[in-house]
């Protein structure tokens, strides 16, 4: 055995990782002294009913169509997001990434349960090897929030994510492949591992020499603003890898004072500070969101990053905008949106070993 695997295992074998768990709701809390976050994350709302009473929505709404698609893909909201969302709008833009309705059911014969094909590009269990020089790590089945439009919504977490018991065949795999020098941690989301099992995944990491660069995928700074504190972002800072944090923001009214704060904190702690966005319909698919957004982000120090076009996964059919469509939208964007905060118009097809870049020439 590679004998960087063999200090790995012995350093695996103090640890516990978070555990195992099929499905995209986090565990609740059952620790004795719980961090905030992990007091906030126990709180967060997880039925339609809880959803309908916190926000006094028209109770018309909470039908059986509404139960059936929280029944295949469960709610879960923070107290955090929920105080953003306008009481009482059943339009609001921020509910509706997070309402089930009854659209989410029906047969839309183009989405499918994995539209970017990621069963085939698993080289280890949740490692993903789809770029060249990148490769991809599902650390965890659990998010702070479930978006319901999320391209991972049916993905097999609890046969295909990173774990103390299949560290070997990650860590074998990384260190053979000497062209990677890019790992992206994703999931579910990693920053909802405890900060000390998250710091002996990089000091792990950190043995491949070879590699460069963590990228680290998290919607957790905007909808869990409180796990963003000084012992994570000071642990991030230890690392000799170079810390890319790319957060996941679709409308300026997601960044609250306390999501300021924690951006703020995480500026000044990592190499680059990114953001991308999907773009969707009923949430911001117009042009003055979509420059507000941009506006606000740079305004908070956080680089536009992307602007992906909807993954055709199961149930999202509703959030969908045509091409052509989306084309006139950023054509817009880009005519009133100064350079350096116009993300880049993309989108992610299976078996291509790059996104494809929607790029203004062609718009014209």
């Amino acid at each position: 055995m590679n004998p960087e695997i063999t200090k790995i295992t012995k350093i695996n074998s103090r640890i516990n990782l978070l555990d195992d768990a099929p499905t995209l709701e986090p565990k609740r809390v059952k620790t004795h002294n719980p961090e905030p976050w992990q007091t906030a994350l126990s709180q967060a709302i997880t039925n339609p009913k809880q959803l309908f009473d916190r926000l006094q929505l028209d109770s018309r709404y909470l039908d059986r169509a509404c139960e059936n698609a929280a029944q295949d893909f469960k709610v879960f909201v923070t107290e955090s997001f929920l105080k953003r969302i306008k009481t009482g709008d059943i339009n609001d833009p921020l509910l509706r990434q997070v309402l089930p309705l009854g659209q989410e059911v029906l047969n839309s014969p183009a989405y499918t349960l994995d539209p970017l094909e990621e069963a085939q590009a698993s080289v280890a269990p949740g490692l993903l090897h789809k770029y060249y020089g990148r490769a991809l790590l599902i650390t965890n089945g659990h998010c702070a929030i479930n978006c319901r439009f999320c391209f991972r919504r049916n993905y097999p977490y609890s046969d295909n994510h990173y774990s103390s018991q299949n560290h070997e065949a990650v860590y074998q795999y990384l260190s053979e492949h000497t062209e990677i020098s890019e790992l992206l941690l994703s999931g579910g989301d990693p920053l909802l591992l405890g900060t000390r099992y998250l710091q002996e995944l990089i000091h792990n990491l950190e043995s491949i020499p070879h590699l460069k660069r963590l990228r680290i995928h998290s919607r957790v700074p905007v909808v869990l603003p409180e796990r963003i504190n000084l012992k994570l972002v000071q642990m991030l800072q230890q690392s000799r890898f170079q810390i890319v944090m790319v957060i996941h923001c679709n409308h300026a009214r997601e960044i609250s004072s306390e999501v300021s704060e924690a951006l703020q904190l995480l500026k000044t702690h990592c190499h680059s500070l990114l953001n991308q966005s999907v773009l969707l319909r009923g949430v911001n698919d117009s042009v003055e969101t979509l420059l507000a957004l941009q506006e606000k982000l740079f305004d908070e120090g956080v680089q536009s990053y992307y602007l992906h076009l909807l993954d055709k996964v199961k149930g999202t059919a509703h959030f969908d905008i045509p091409l052509e469509e989306a084309k006139a939208i950023y054509r817009e964007l880009a005519s009133c949106c100064p350079g350096y905060m116009l993300p880049k118009l993309v989108q992610e097809q299976a078996g291509h070993d790059y996104k494809t870049q929607i790029t203004l020439d062609s718009l014209f």
